[in-house]
Order: structure tokens, then C-alpha cells, then sequence
């Protein structure tokens, strides 16, 4: 799995139209289930969870999502398994299978709301319209943990 995590003052997912994932503080997550392998929910919602990128009262970032009284906006976004290596047209053969990705995802956040989280997500294979406001900004990228 790979995710980019963006710290952020809102984000929400439009899906022709519709709003299918809105959060007010918290962190927008770009998730990619990659290699067809099995994931480790619980290591993963318990770093997305625990990640400190909200300040404290002296500035320093040291507050985790949940403590900073945010939520979290997992989107999928298998583009993130790009291959560059060869020419100008990325290659995505490590993204996993559409059934596993979908199942990934659904497992990431079912995790992260166990963990107490309110967890929001966009919608698995659709055209989404991502809209959000960076806080920061704040972006953090991180591959298997």
C-alpha cells in the first residue's frame, strides 16, 4: 500500500455531482493498494491515526488526528503505482486487481473508525472530483510500513 497524506481545513469527494466524502479538519488520504498482496489494516489505520502532523498549543506538530479533533478522508487512487521507468507513459501493473483494492480500502477504514476516527472515503473505480484546502501546507508520503 502507498498513501499520500495531506493535513487539511476541509476535503470532500464529488462523484457526478454528488458529495460522497466530506470532512471538515483532518487529513485527505490518497490510498493505493498495490501488489496484489494482503494488508496489514491494522498497522496502517494505526499510523494514519497516529501520525502527529496537528500542532499544539506551542506550534509544535505533536497532536495526532484524533486528538486534534479531525477526521480522516481516505480516497483511492491507484495512479499512485505508477511506473516511470521506461518512457513518458506511466505503467500501473503494480496496482492491485479492482476486487482487492476495493476490499483494501473498505478494510483500511473500517479500522480506522474502530480506532475512533470518523472515517469518510471517496468511491472505489469512479471519476471523482477531489476538492480540499491544504493546511500547512502539510503532505506526507509513506510505502509499506
Amino acid at each position: 500500500m502507498r498513501v499520500v497524506i495531506q493535513r487539511v481545513t476541509q476535503a470532500r469527494v464529488e462523484v457526478d455531482g454528488e458529495i460522497v466524502g466530506s470532512i471538515d479538519k483532518g487529513l485527505m488520504v490518497l490510498v493505493c493498494a498495490m501488489d496484489n498482496e494482503r494488508t496489514d489494516f491494522e498497522s496502517w489505520a494505526k499510523r494514519l491515526c497516529g501520525i502527529r502532523l496537528f500542532p499544539d498549543a506551542s506550534g509544535k506538530m505533536s497532536e495526532d488526528v484524533q486528538s486534534a479533533g479531525g477526521s480522516l478522508l481516505l480516497v483511492p487512487q491507484f495512479t499512485l503505482s505508477a511506473d516511470m521507468k521506461k518512457g513518458l507513459r506511466p505503467s500501473f501493473g503494480r496496482a492491485s486487481s479492482p476486487a482487492l483494492a476495493a476490499e483494501q480500502i473498505a478494510g483500511l477504514a473500517a479500522h480506522c473508525e474502530a480506532l475512533g476516527v470518523r472515517t469518510q472515503t471517496g468511491r472505489f473505480g469512479a471519476d471523482m472530483a477531489v476538492h480540499l484546502t491544504n493546511d500547512g501546507p502539510v503532505t506526507i508520503f509513506m510505502d509499506k510500513p
